[in-house]
């Protein structure tokens, strides 16, 4: 069979993958179990103002054990921000059990689900010869993620920045993520929910289409779609 000359890159969360429970009911839910009584509202509302402020770890010739800890570091750092922005009293108590309970539920394929259509999608697509990967500034517990949802096997490949040395809106983690495939930028797609991160990004790096995750009904709609954008080329 021949290599793929075409490729549907997809973002990680909020488009391929969705939390089973918003995040702000799961940091109160773990920090109370720690003792620490916080409102799901107020700790949602401060992390998503913190992740707004938070760049993704991008540590280019890293190693994957020096990877792995910098990942983590920074994440400890963006919950500690999390508590302080949401409750100074609270952001005294030691958050060291509550940090490891939250990064680990997180690593874990339970807490996550599929997008409606997801699975059709993929398949859909490699069905019609394209190549399917996802292109996310999520860390290194990704690809656990996406083995549990058994979503991997439908995917060419998972590209992050860790793989790339940089991270969305930067072109580069999209090219680098089209070299890996084998596919010129003009013959691919990119899926995404974030209008910056993603569809300006994936334009900005060349590719054909950007397509809006929150724009379709469901992700199964998008093999149709595809075609339409990017055709197959006619026999010679």
């Amino acid at each position: 069979m021949s290599r793929p000359d075409r490729a549907a890159l997809f973002d990680a969360t909020g488009t391929l993958i969705a939390l089973r429970e918003p995040v702000g009911e799961t940091y109160a839910r773990i920090a109370g179990e720690h003792g620490i009584h916080v409102s799901a509202w107020r700790l949602g509302d401060a992390f998503a103002r913190v992740i707004a402020r938070t760049s993704p770890t991008v540590l280019p010739g890293a190693t994957p054990g020096e990877t792995l800890r910098r990942e983590r570091e920074a994440w400890r750092e963006i919950v500690r921000r999390t508590f302080l922005a949401a409750d100074t009293v609270a952001a005294q108590r030691d958050l060291g059990g509550v940090f490891e309970a939250l990064f680990s539920h997180y690593a874990d394929a339970a807490a996550w689900r599929p997008r409606e259509g997801a699975g059709l999608a993929l398949r859909g697509l490699r069905a019609r010869g394209v190549a399917t990967a996802v292109v996310s500034n999520f860390d290194g517990r990704l690809r656990g993620i996406l083995v549990g949802l058994g979503l991997a096997p439908l995917l060419d490949l998972v590209w992050l920045p860790a793989d790339a040395g940089a991270a969305k809106p930067d072109p580069a983690i999209f090219l680098g993520a089209l070299r890996a495939l084998g596919v010129a930028p003009a013959r691919a797609l990119f899926v995404g929910d974030d209008a910056t991160r993603d569809l300006a990004a994936a334009r900005a790096a060349g590719l054909a289409a950007a397509v809006d995750a929150t724009s379709l009904a469901t992700l199964a709609d998008l093999p149709t779609l595809f075609e339409r954008e990017i055709p197959e080329d006619p026999p010679r």
